[in-house]
């Protein structure tokens, strides 16, 4: 089934003529019908849009157009709700956008479709992307594809379910504090986070507007290679896009690594770590290091603060960003005596409860008497945190690290404690807090119940070649990024 390829064995296939885009497309279109009732990784998608372009990569391919010019042709990609694609529906995983149709494409959107992709669907996802397991979407809870009864990781939980379920090829994610990499190891797939400014941010809503950075899912490290390189560049429509060239990625990819010298920071490998995930970690470095990479022990003193710093600074552009959802320019609207009034019951009965207490945190530290203290102190230790991380690299090529503490955990589990929810991101906060490029990758499973572990490799800003090279070397030595999903797995009760 196409549906099942990798990004560059489907590009194949299509350039050899041996299928057909609109076979692929509807490959994956099957395959929604077939699962998404229990993986709930879709809030919507247009069967019909989503040929209609598949017939035009066809008709493209047909008239002598390839992949070398167009990497993406005929392939089908899958979007979080959280980007700008024209002519559909954008909600964030929110009520208070209403029916809001997009009137433009986001940059990123523009350039996959450009590259010749098939953009379809609109994939769940926590509610403005506030949340670490998708569970705080106002439409669905998405499930895990190794267990229906866990989560699949967030705030990217739809795009990496997605991916994972064999829905689509690749999919679209934005990364403010690990919601691609944690999903990404959560699922059991490869997730990619590009350096802060490798990718333009135009079109992408806004929840930490120094944080957020827009990446990809993929089933192996060359696609994400390929997507990125699709997505990446400088765009004078964002300003915080980075004049930077882009790479050929994929020419990095040659399963060398010799001579490389990796870091692993004492600081990650905590007492809190499962002990399976410690033992596939402890793995994976030695295959690194069987492979001729050099493993340094490095020290990243202002860990410890990185959790804190973070829900500050997030919270506080949260707070400004999320401002703009009044119910009076656009989205829902519930209707008041007064001005004041109807902005409080729209954005009362809109927002949810994770979405609320961050603009409440967030207001709170930016307030009177109180933004000194934390949220200037905040970007202080920001600044102590990056320098660790430069300091580092003046020693290693890339930092090896659990992207997670554990395994999938129960879809209900932590809801109810923020603080437990917060600290699942631990080991992939730092690296937007510093501007990094980040990516999580398959390194092995738990035992009972079977479930993804992911392995976290960390580059200097603009060095998302190095990761993906050794990613890739990883990945090829390996057969973690193999393992699908039972067909039968165990079922949510809701």
């Amino acid at each position: 089934m196409p549906n099942r390829l990798t990004v560059h064995e489907l590009a194949a296939k299509l350039g050899a003529g041996e299928v057909s885009s609109r076979a692929a497309t509807q490959a994956c279109l099957d395959q929604i019908q077939r699962v998404d009732g229990r993986i709930r990784a879709f809030i919507s998608y247009d069967a019909a849009d989503a040929l209609a372009q598949a017939d035009a990569a066809d008709r493209a391919l047909a008239a002598g157009q390839t992949h070398a010019q167009r990497p993406l042709l005929g392939v089908p990609i899958a979007v979080k709700d959280v980007f700008a694609v024209k002519g559909q529906p954008l909600n964030c995983g929110s009520k208070i956008l209403g029916n809001f149709v997009s009137p433009y494409d986001a940059t990123v959107i523009r350039r996959l479709k450009a590259a010749g992709a098939v953009v379809f669907g609109r994939l769940n996802m926590d509610e403005f992307a506030m949340g670490s397991s998708t569970e705080n979407s106002a439409f669905q809870v998405t499930c895990n594809p190794w267990d229906t009864t866990r989560t699949p990781g967030g705030s990217s939980g739809g795009s990496a379910a997605a991916v994972v379920a064999d829905e689509c090829v690749a999919a679209l994610g934005s990364d403010t504090g690990g919601s691609i990499r944690q999903p990404a190891a959560l699922s059991g797939c490869v997730g990619l986070k590009p350096s802060y400014g490798r990718v333009s941010r135009y079109g992408l809503v806004a929840f930490a507007s120094s944080l957020d950075q827009p990446g990809c899912f993929a089933k192996e490290v060359r696609d994400a290679a390929r997507v990125l390189e699709v997505m990446s560049g400088v765009d004078h429509a964002d300003s915080t896009s980075a004049p930077h060239p882009v790479p050929h990625y994929a020419a990095e990819l040659t399963g060398d690594i010799k001579g490389l010298k990796l870091g692993l920071a004492k600081e990650y490998m905590i007492g809190g770590l499962d002990p399976e995930v410690k033992v596939a970690v402890e793995a994976a470095v030695a295959q690194l290091e069987k492979l001729g990479a050099e493993i340094v022990e490095i020290s990243l003193p202002h860990t410890d603060y990185a959790v804190a710093t973070y829900y500050i600074i997030a919270t506080a552009e949260a707070s400004a960003n999320l401002a703009r959802f009044d119910g009076i320019r656009y989205g829902a609207r519930v209707e008041g005596a007064d001005p004041g009034t109807l902005y409080a019951k729209t954005r009362g009965a809109g927002f949810g409860a994770e979405v609320k207490r961050r603009i409440l945190l967030g207001t709170y530290v930016l307030s009177s008497g109180y933004y000194d203290a934390y949220y200037l102190r905040a970007q202080k230790v920001r600044t102590l945190i990056r320098n660790d991380f430069l300091k580092a690299f003046d020693k290693v090529d890339a930092i090896v690290t659990p992207t997670t503490s554990t395994a999938a955990f129960k879809i209900g589990e932590k809801a109810d404690d923020p603080l437990q929810m917060y600290l699942m991101d631990i080991f992939t906060i730092s690296c937007n807090l510093a501007g990094l490029c980040g990516i999580s990758i398959p390194c092995g499973f738990t035992a009972a119940p079977k479930l993804p572990i992911g392995l976290q490799l960390l580059g200097r800003p603009f060095s998302e070649h190095t990761i993906l090279r050794i990613a890739h070397a990883f990945e090829q030595s390996t057969e973690w990024h193999k393992e699908r999903p039972p067909g039968k797995v165990p079922q949510a009760s809701y």
